[in-house]
């Protein structure tokens, strides 16, 4: 499983990949804004997971989540909004943007791996 990682938090990336590794998973792309995960989601294809963080600068997460939506290449990548903001509101707005699914920071390993389907 190919995870693209994308926070603007190097702390929050590396916890993220910690918890990644303890689940098996090894093959992880980093970016730490959107604009970035654009390119590495590119270059890097396939990626089966974006685990992406909402609140980022030059590109934030849902500006992102739309402009891979209308791109029929990545039709097929699962997206786990993974972020602080748990209004409802935002849940509802990330989901009709299509994620596929959401984790409010800070999460568990346990809670990843099941919103990870794994």
């Amino acid at each position: 499983m190919r995870i693209l990682l994308v926070d603007d938090s190097a702390t929050m990336r590396r916890i993220q990949k910690t918890q990644l590794a303890g689940l098996g998973i090894k093959d992880i792309v980093e970016a730490d804004n959107g604009e970035m995960a654009l390119i590495e989601l590119s270059k890097n294809m396939p990626v089966d997971v974006i685990l992406l963080d909402w609140n980022m600068p030059v590109m934030d997460g849902l500006v992102f989540l739309k402009k891979i939506r209308e791109n029929a290449a990545y039709s097929g990548v699962k997206v786990i909004m993974c972020t602080s903001e748990s209004e409802k509101a935002k849940v509802i707005e990330a989901l009709k943007a299509g994620a596929n699914n959401y984790i409010v920071k800070p999460f568990t390993p346990e809670a990843l791996k099941e919103k990870l389907g794994i």
